[in-house]
């Protein structure tokens, strides 16, 4: 018996079998290449960076749990009789998507889980968007060359909204009947157009035949495939350019401090993955949502009693009972100002926090690259638009629930409606001047800090009687982070005359780009953060104790 060490063929031949099919792929798609130049590219290791991957997650668990649904559902009005498991319903006439949901909810095997984790994946998708932009928004992350990235974030947060409500609506229950009689009263209140628009989308007089096959097809072919492809140019251009870090020693516009993509980042972040699927998964599994059976079938002449949409459609229900009931006559049309102006004002807000890096960018004339990020502390005028931005925001989702308030508190719904007109508009002011003044503050604190070091809590008396307190100097990496911001100085107008006599033209964007320069890098902008003789010379004088 032969006692020679064998090799493996078949393994070798499997190996160069590999080989082979690697170095065609090569040959033609350029991975070797491709993979050199990015599998070592550096990402850098904050918290606040995962709220992005949160994003992501959810909508890969949207487009997982969707695939599954569709094969179950049927979007169809047609009226049929049910006869599934739900027992108080049969017998009733309703149209085939209600019938369809009613039974993946109660006869496909995992269908209810599946349905409960489709809607608990799109609520957080939304949510994290929001939070994940607040971050990009208060750090000053969409500053360039970020500023499309920016607008691709704020249109895959319309289209999700757009997306969620086109889901919200394909049950066919009462609820959801109530969700789009509402949409179809805000699009009646376009001028002109409005009629035909409903028309269009319903085919014919409200609710029509065919919003169900119509809200499907955009529901899982039409905004979907958009949405996917923001996202794939939203992460390419996350991989083009160098990503944002915050200041730290070491980092700079022109490196990224962190870990490789291959193999740490990706391991972190597929282990990630399945943490946010598995969340989902227990509370899909635990926490029920939009239970269509206990609101019946959809019928135009009912409306589901203290009926409210998913929070994130909150403030535009809010947006309607602030605004009073104005209508006008114009040219024989009856104008529903009531509804258009609320609508037509949310559009205007939408577009302007789409463009405002090109304001940001216009008001301090900064045509750099920035890729450190900003302490929100440190740029006080913007902190106070987000703050103020968001503060709007809540007040209407809250409106959005009057009724539900009134009658919970036992309060009067006038009283409420009332109030939330009057907070609408004085609370988002009340926050800016608020959030400035916290922002300035932070920033003196951060000053008395670089120049005095932090406080020890130790109480120290001298020999001539008086006490003190300790302060301890601070690390040279704290004392980078608190002096890496850079301050910019108020955009000045030119002389109203120059040097040979001649009159200036001032024009009014001239003056309105001044005017917003000082309000935020003006005195009251902005706190000047210590120098380095300053510091040397308090140090010198031996007064941190």
């Amino acid at each position: 018996m032969s006692t020679e060490p064998t090799t493996s063929p078949p393994a070798r031949g499997t190996a160069q079998r590999g080989e082979r099919i690697a170095d065609w792929a090569d040959g033609r798609l350029g991975i070797y290449t491709l993979a050199r130049a990015n599998m070592r590219k550096i990402f850098p290791d904050h918290w606040s960076f995962m709220l992005g991957e949160i994003c992501l997650y959810s909508f890969l668990i949207l487009i997982l749990t969707g695939v599954y649904l569709t094969l179950f559902f049927h979007p169809s009005m047609t009226e049929v009789e049910y006869h599934g498991s739900y027992v108080p319903l049969q017998g009733q006439m309703m149209s085939e998507a209600y019938a369809s949901t009613l039974d993946i909810s109660f006869d496909v095997r995992g269908g209810l889980l599946v349905r409960q984790l489709h809607h608990w994946a799109a609520l957080i998708f939304i949510a994290g968007m929001i939070v994940h932009m607040m971050r990009v928004f208060f750090t000053g992350a969409f500053r360039k060359p970020r500023e499309v990235n920016w607008v691709f974030g704020v249109l895959l947060l319309f289209l999700g909204m757009m997306t969620g409500f086109t889901g919200y609506s394909l049950p066919d229950d009462l609820l959801s009947g109530t969700g789009m009689h509402f949409m179809e009263g805000a699009i009646l209140s376009v001028p002109v157009v409005g009629t035909y628009l409903s028309f269009f989308l319903f085919g014919g007089e409200y609710p029509g035949h065919d919003v169900i096959p119509r809200f499907y097809s955009i529901h899982v072919l039409l905004l979907p495939g958009i949405m996917l492809g923001l996202v794939v140019a939203h992460l390419i251009l996350v991989f083009f350019h160098k990503h944002t870090q915050f200041a730290g020693p070491g980092r700079t516009n022109k490196n990224v401090v962190g870990m490789p993509l291959m193999p740490v980042y990706m391991a972190k972040a597929g282990g990630f993955f399945f943490l946010v699927f598995g969340v989902l998964a227990v509370i899909a599994g635990v926490t029920q949502i939009n239970p269509i059976w206990a609101f019946g079938p959809y019928r135009a002449d009912q409306v589901a009693a203290g009926s409210q949409p998913d929070w994130y459609m909150g403030f535009a229900e809010g947006l309607l009972r602030i605004m009073p009931g104005w209508e006008i006559g114009f040219w024989g049309h009856t104008l529903a100002l009531g509804v258009f102006i609320p609508l037509a004002g949310f559009a205007v807000v939408l577009a302007v926090i789409a463009v405002y890096p090109f304001i940001e960018s216009w008001v301090t004339g900064d045509k750099r690259e920035h890729h450190i990020l900003d302490r929100p502390r440190n740029v006080p005028t913007r902190t106070a638009f987000g703050v103020a931005w968001l503060t709007a925001y809540i007040v209407a989702m809250i409106a959005g629930g009057n009724d539900i308030i009134a009658t919970r508190l036992h309060l009067s719904i006038n009283a409420i409606t009332w109030f939330s007109r009057i907070a609408f508009f004085a609370a988002p002011v009340i926050a800016f001047f608020v959030t400035k003044r916290i922002c300035l503050g932070l920033q003196r604190q951060d000053r008395d800090k670089v120049l005095h070091g932090r406080e020890t809590g130790i109480i120290k008396r001298l020999p001539h009687g008086e006490f003190i307190e300790v302060h301890a100097p601070l690390s040279q990496e704290e004392l980078h982070t608190l002096t890496a911001h850079e301050q910019y100085r108020p955009v000045e107008l030119t002389p109203a005359v120059d040097d040979n006599g001649v009159e200036r033209k001032v024009t009014r964007s001239q003056r309105l780009r001044a005017r917003l320069s000082r309000s935020y890098y003006g005195a009251d902008g902005q706190v000047a953060k210590p120098t380095a003789e300053e510091h040397r010379a308090i140090s010198s004088g031996h007064e941190h104790h």
